[in-house]
């Protein structure tokens, strides 16, 4: 699955990239070797959040559809 980004996300996430790896592990990480790190996170990770995300969100749904008929009440009579 493809996760298309615009330019100027893509351009954060690598940014943020190469300070995790100079922070963290006192690495100079080239924009290169960066996006390559990203397209690899997206094509293995992003699959399986989005999916989780689905799960989550139909979960979340079935709940409320299950509590509407606690929240019907009845008409008052005029």
């Amino acid at each position: 699955m493809a996760v298309p980004l615009d330019d100027a996300r893509k351009d954060r996430l690598i940014q943020g990239l190469q300070g995790l790896f100079r922070q963290d592990f006192d690495e100079e990480l080239s924009t290169f070797r960066a996006e390559q790190i990203l397209d690899h996170f997206l094509d293995v990770l992003a699959p399986q959040a989005y999916n989780q995300g689905v799960q989550d969100a139909r979960g979340f749904m079935l709940r409320k559809l299950d509590d509407l008929d606690g929240e019907v009440h009845e008409a008052e009579q005029i």
